[in-house]
C-alpha cells in the first residue's frame, strides 16, 4: 500500500502532466509539421489506428478530432488481424496512426509494419523513440513525457492525444487548434488543481457506476472507466449518453453513481439532458457542466476550444481516481495482476 504520507508516482506524474505537454509542444514542433505535411501530401481517403488499452482510447479521441475537423472517416483496426489471423489489410490509401507507450507491444508493431508493406503512410506515437514501433512506421512523434513508473498511464496519454492533435493542426494548418494547443499546459495546470473529492464519498459502498460522454468526451469516459477498473478496483462501464438510454439505464435507481464528462462543445447539452433523465430515476450524478439543473456540478478547466476541452478533464479525474484508489486502500501505482508493458500477440 503506498504511504498516505508521500505522494504516489500516479500524483506526481499527474502532477507533472502540464510540464510535460509543454516540452512535447515546445521539442516536437518539427515533428509535427513534418508528419502533417505527410498527410496534406497523402491526402488519404481514410485513416485507421492501432492501439490497446489508453492507447486506444487517446486514439479514439483522435478519431472524433479527425472527424470532425478533416471530414476524413477513421477506423480502429484489430491488431489480431495480424499477429494471430495472419490477414493483412488493404491500406493503400489511408495512414495508420500507432499509438503505444513503450512502443514493444509485438501485435502492435506487427500491424504497423504490415500497415507500411501495404503502401499505408506509418505514423508512430511513443514515448520510447527508440523502440520497435517507432523503426516500423515512416514517421515516429516521441511524447517526450520521461519516465512514467505507475502502470497506470496518465501523462503518457495526454502526450498521446496532444501528438495526434499537434500533427491534424498541422496536417490542416488549423490556427484556431494550434493556438489551443500552444495555450493547453496553462488550461492543464487548472485542471490538476479542480477539486473533484465530493465524488470520493458519493462512491463509498458502491461497486459499479457509468461514465457518460459524447464525441471527444467519450473517449475520456472510456479511459476514465478503465481507471476505475484498474486502480479501484470498481466496475465502471463507459457509455455514449446517446447509446445509455437504449437498455442500460434500466439498471439505474436509486443512488446509482453517475460520471457525466461534458465538455464545452455541441455535445454538452445532450449529456445534460440524459444526465437529468438518470437523476430523475435516482441516480446520483456528478456532471463538469455549469448548465446542468440537477446533480452535483464538477469543477473544471475551460480551454476555449471543443477538442482540447474535453482533453483538460481528463486530468482532474486522474487526480480523483489516483485519491479514491488510495481511499479503497489500494496501491495506485501497482494494481494486481497488471504490469506496465503488456506483450500481446
Amino acid at each position: 500500500m503506498t504511504d498516505p504520507h508521500t505522494k504516489s508516482f500516479m500524483r506526481l506524474e499527474v502532477e507533472e502532466t502540464p510540464s510535460a505537454i509543454a516540452r512535447l509542444l515546445s521539442e516536437g514542433r518539427a515533428d509535427f509539421a513534418r508528419a502533417g505535411a505527410a498527410l496534406r501530401e497523402r491526402d488519404p481517403a481514410a485513416i485507421v489506428t492501432i492501439a490497446r488499452g489508453s492507447s486506444d482510447h487517446a486514439s479514439s479521441f483522435l478519431k472524433y478530432a479527425i472527424e470532425l475537423l478533416a471530414g476524413v472517416p477513421v477506423a480502429s483496426v484489430g491488431p489480431s488481424i495480424v499477429s494471430i489471423y495472419g490477414r493483412e489489410l488493404k491500406l493503400g490509401r489511408t495512414a495508420a496512426i500507432a499509438t503505444s507507450q513503450s512502443g514493444k507491444s509485438p501485435d502492435i508493431v506487427a500491424m504497423t509494419e504490415a500497415a507500411h508493406r501495404s503502401g499505408a503512410l506509418t505514423i508512430a506515437l511513443t514515448n520510447t523513440p527508440n523502440s520497435p514501433l517507432a523503426v516500423a512506421a515512416d514517421q515516429t512523434i516521441a511524447l517526450r513525457s520521461g519516465e512514467e513508473k505507475s502502470v497506470a498511464a496518465t501523462k503518457t496519454f495526454v502526450a498521446s492525444v496532444v501528438a495526434g492533435l499537434g500533427i491534424v493542426g498541422n496536417w490542416l494548418e488549423d490556427k484556431a487548434l494550434l493556438a489551443a494547443l500552444e495555450s493547453l499546459p496553462q488550461v492543464l495546470e487548472e485542471a490538476v488543481h479542480c477539486d473533484w473529492s465530493p465524488l470520493l464519498g458519493a462512491l463509498d459502498n458502491h461497486q459499479s457506476l457509468y461514465v457518460l460522454g459524447r464525441g471527444p468526451s467519450l473517449a475520456i469516459a472510456s479511459e476514465a472507466a478503465l481507471k476505475f477498473k484498474e486502480t479501484c478496483s470498481i466496475h465502471a462501464e463507459a457509455y455514449s449518453s446517446a447509446e445509455v438510454i437504449h437498455g442500460p439505464a434500466r439498471i439505474v435507481e436509486h443512488h446509482f453513481p453517475v460520471l457525466a464528462l461534458a465538455a464545452r462543445d455541441a455535445a454538452e447539452n445532450s449529456i445534460i439532458e440524459v444526465s437529468e433523465r438518470l437523476a430523475g430515476q435516482g441516480a446520483r450524478v456528478f456532471i463538469t457542466s455549469a448548465n446542468a439543473k440537477s446533480g452535483e456540478r464538477l469543477p473544471f478547466a475551460a480551454s476555449g476550444h471543443p477538442i482540447t476541452d474535453a482533453l483538460a478533464l481528463i486530468v482532474s479525474f486522474y487526480g480523483l481516481v489516483e485519491a479514491l484508489s488510495r481511499r479503497r486502500g489500494f496501491d495506485p501505482d501497482r494494481p494486481p495482476h497488471l504490469k506496465k508493458v503488456t506483450e500481446t500477440i
